[in-house]
């Protein structure tokens, strides 16, 4: 079976959907359906995942849908953008940072409210079509992964064919379950920036956040699912999207730290994932490690995979867009910055609006068109 993973990235996920509609375009996908029976997905990865679940008994027409409603987005779909809301936050924030030792702290759980994206996906995503596809047979498993702030675990929730495998490992934990826009709202829930979502669960009640935290091998749960080729979709640029160490002397902003450790959570996991299975596949290849008959280990065989990635630094993208964010957002961000191009990291995560995301769809597709023939290869080789 063949397997699509996506991690995350904020508003960088639009990149995928870019990708994903110039996959739908192959005659091949047209005629014979969705070619990924497994699906695998976290955060900004877990709403485009989901969205081509819902829709793989049609699979070209979910990826359209899925590019222009990403082309479409404006912030006021995603977080609440008036000043009345942003003024209550920031006032929360500076009472529990200034008094909360005093009277009490605790009140302020993120920067942004993110109640407008579960109006959004309850809107546009009909989760009851997952199931529905995987009784015809257009889909065998969707996994998304979130994580439990109350206990530090990682949790991915797979909704799939009945008998489909499940496994739990230290700090992981796997649920069969019906996947709802709850689920996906829990796995896109940025840290920090949007607030926890409140989930219930077979092991009980808590509060999740963003699901590439501690989603160190995102290429895992595809693999476990039974996928034996596997297509990731990134959403790192191929140029160094950061200048090098020697030519910046400057202490760190905050929004250059907070740029960093987005780009460790969303960015460096996949590439590494995919290192790691690139090299395994060189051991196999070798007869160095997966020999047959060795007593209480399982028989290992190499696993083929395609990565797909931005040919532009995003951040580049973000710093063309960055005065189409809403005026108190942007000057939110900025400040945290001691410059634009400081805060152009942290930016291109954030900025869900509708020139920018139009513009990363764009570049998904026309990256996926250069290489649509190694593509459709890679897709239907036995």
């Amino acid at each position: 079976m063949l397997g699509l993973v996506m991690t995350g990235g904020g508003a960088r996920g639009a990149y995928q959907a870019g990708v994903l509609k110039r996959i739908g375009e192959i005659p091949r996908v047209r005629a014979q359906g969705n070619p990924f029976p497994i699906i695998g997905g976290a955060s900004a990865g877990a709403v485009n995942g989901s969205a081509i679940a819902a829709g793989s008994d049609d699979f070209a027409a979910a990826t359209e849908v899925t590019a222009q409603l990403w082309s479409s987005l404006q912030p006021s779909d995603i977080f609440r953008c008036d000043v009345l809301s942003q003024a209550r936050n920031s006032v929360t924030w500076i009472l529990d940072l200034s008094f909360g030792g005093v009277v009490g702290g605790g009140n302020a759980h993120s920067l942004l409210d993110a109640r407008p994206l579960r109006a959004f996906l309850n809107r546009h995503l009909d989760c009851d079509r997952i199931q529905a596809n995987i009784k015809q047979g257009c889909l065998y498993a969707l996994a998304i992964s979130a994580t439990n702030y109350n206990s530090g675990r990682s949790y991915l929730f797979i909704q799939g064919k009945r008998g489909h495998p499940i496994w739990n490992r230290s700090r992981r934990v796997t649920l069969a379950t019906k996947i709802t826009v709850d689920h996906i709202c829990a796995s896109a829930a940025i840290p920090l920036v949007f607030q926890p979502v409140k989930l219930r669960t077979a092991r009980g009640t808590a509060f999740f956040g963003d699901g590439c935290i501690r989603l160190q091998q995102p290429l895992s749960p595809a693999i476990r699912l039974g996928a034996h080729k596997i297509l990731a979709i990134g959403v790192r640029g191929e140029s160094p999207e950061r200048e090098s160490e020697n030519t910046r002397q400057t202490e760190p902003s905050l929004a250059e730290m907070m740029g960093v450790l987005f780009d460790v959570m969303f960015l460096d996991h996949l590439s590494t994932d995919i290192e790691h299975l690139q090299r395994l596949n060189q051991l196999l290849g070798a007869g160095q490690i997966g020999q047959p008959g060795l007593e209480g280990c399982e028989r290992m065989l190499p696993l083929r995979s395609f990565l797909i990635t931005p040919s532009v630094p995003l951040s580049e993208v973000a710093m063309q867009h960055r005065l189409d964010m809403p005026y108190l957002i942007r000057y939110f961000v900025n400040s945290l910055g001691r410059d634009a191009a400081s805060s152009a990291d942290l930016m291109s995560y954030l900025l869900f609006t509708s020139p920018y995301t139009s513009a990363l769809v764009d570049i998904g597709y026309q990256d996926a068109a250069r290489q649509i023939d190694a593509i459709e290869d890679f897709l239907y080789a036995a």
